[in-house]
């Protein structure tokens, strides 16, 4: 251990390459690491000139690793979760709660999971549950938690896949801003980064045009459907996000049934990390539960056919 501390500049650089070489940014890692951007380059700038190797290749999307890099990183990521599992078992004996991170979106994490998280909570009170939330699209890694819902396909090999539902979209809105929009043409919510066709496809079955400044972007799937519930106007509403909204009729459809587009959502964990009971008893509450909603969207929407697509 004494000659690996003369091998860096300090044990903190070893945090900061890590965050930078995950999320190819010197940006996002100085935001994860709540220092500034200036800080995270001058420490890897100094890693760098320590080592006498390039670890990045800068370009214009941001930062590639170099071989050397891709070494680097192989090495501290598997040192890390030795240590965070090595962590984690400490903090398990001591307290007997067991640490679980989910990665989701914001937008399933605040409008499906937190209207019933007392219910996982009385069914894991040994479980203390973490969230990695992702605001945009539902994309990224999982590696660093114990279970993430992603799009992925079947055959993907770097995860242990459960399938959790379809990929069905449809417009929703608030029942008071259906009534209301009788009178005027259809104003949208849409999540900035994703494509934007299902606003043209809406209007041309409602044969409205779409009036000049009745168009929101919003960078957060989340604040989306904030602002739908709302009665702020028509946002797409996925499935899985949506589900819990539809059956209490908090929001409703509002105007043709989208059929799925033939990707899948899976809750996906490392293969790297075996899965323990725990997650798995997770695991198994959020598939139950979304086949709960299904069941009562089915009851109010029989004509959409969402189960069976969704399924």
């Amino acid at each position: 251990m004494s000659s690996l501390r003369k091998l860096l500049p300090s044990a903190n650089a070893l945090f900061v390459f890590e965050a930078a070489a995950r999320e190819n940014s010197f940006t996002k890692a100085a935001t994860e690491l709540n220092v500034t951007q200036p800080a995270v380059s001058r420490m890897l700038g100094r890693l760098e000139r320590h080592l006498g190797t390039r670890l990045f290749q800068r370009t214009t999307a941001g930062v590639d690793l170099t071989e050397d890099g891709q070494l680097l990183h192989r090495s501290i990521a598997e040192g890390f979760k030795g240590v965070e599992a090595a962590l984690d078992e400490i903090r398990r004996r001591k307290t007997g709660c067991e640490t679980v991170t989910l990665s989701l979106s914001s937008g399933f994490a605040t409008h499906w999971l937190m209207p019933r998280i007392g219910a996982l909570q009385e069914l894991c009170p040994h479980i203390d549950l973490r969230f990695q939330l992702i605001p945009g699209a539902l994309k990224g890694p999982v590696e660093s938690v114990n279970l993430g819902m992603r799009f992925l396909e079947p055959d993907d090999r770097d995860h242990t896949l459960t399938f959790f539902v379809n990929e069905v979209i449809l417009p929703v809105c608030s029942p008071d801003y259906r009534t209301r929009r009788a009178a005027r043409g259809d104003a949208y919510i849409h999540l900035a980064g994703t494509d934007a066709g299902w606003i043209d496809q809406h209007r041309r079955n409602l044969g409205r045009p779409l009036a000049q400044g009745d168009l929101l972007n919003v960078g957060d799937y989340a604040v989306v459907l904030q602002a739908a519930l709302l009665g702020q106007g028509v946002a797409l509403g996925w499935i899985n996000v949506v589900s819990h909204w539809l059956k209490t009729g908090a929001l409703v459809p509002a105007g043709s049934f989208l059929p799925h587009t033939g990707r899948r959502c899976f809750l996906a964990s490392p293969l790297d990390r075996p899965m323990g009971s725990s997650t798995a008893t997770i695991r198994d509450w959020l598939i139950a539960e979304m086949r709960t909603d299904l069941d009562q969207i089915e009851v109010l929407h029989p004509d959409l056919g969402i189960r069976r697509a969704s399924l």
